[in-house]
């Protein structure tokens, strides 16, 4: 582990994932706050390098301006990178996370859609390998027909921290 880098940062890169910084906010919002040893983040969307990657609605049917349940899981997972950067954005090493709490997710959905928990596994499923069991937390996947930016997938998080 380099000087710089938390254990939990080196976890991310032996997982195949580059901790980015937090994305900068689209409205009038801040990316994370801190109330007594908590973290809430504001819903992050899947940016990379300031753009989402995918646009639409998550869909069974393979349509044009659809995306599929499963690069939509790999967003949530990119969702979660951004919402860890904004952790370490307020608490400014992630090695004080002693609890990933709650996650909520949205999925903007096709009206026939109804697999809004696989597609958010792709966050849990990540918070579960970087922490372990401070990485099991409650959770709510909830469908929507549209998310800021036309964005497939939306995760806030709540964090305990040390």
């Amino acid at each position: 582990m380099s000087e710089n880098n938390s254990y939990i940062e080196e976890r991310i890169r032996e997982l195949g994932y580059e901790l980015p910084h937090a994305p900068e906010p689209v409205a009038a919002y801040v990316p994370a706050v801190t109330s007594g040893n908590y973290v809430y983040t504001s819903g992050q969307l899947p940016f990379v390098d300031g753009k989402l990657p995918a646009v639409g609605k998550v869909s069974d049917a393979a349509t044009e301006g659809t995306v599929s349940p499963e690069e939509a899981k790999k967003l949530a997972a990119i969702c979660a990178l951004n919402a860890l950067a904004a952790v370490k954005q307020v608490i400014g090493d992630l090695d004080r996370v002693k609890k990933i709490v709650k996650v909520v997710g949205f999925v903007a959905s096709e009206p026939s859609f109804f697999g809004q928990p696989g597609v958010i596994n792709g966050a849990s499923e990540l918070f579960g390998e970087i922490f372990g069991d401070a990485g099991i937390h409650a959770r709510s996947a909830v469908g929507t027909p549209v998310l800021p930016m036309d964005s497939p997938v939306e995760v806030e998080i709540i964090v305990e921290y040390i």
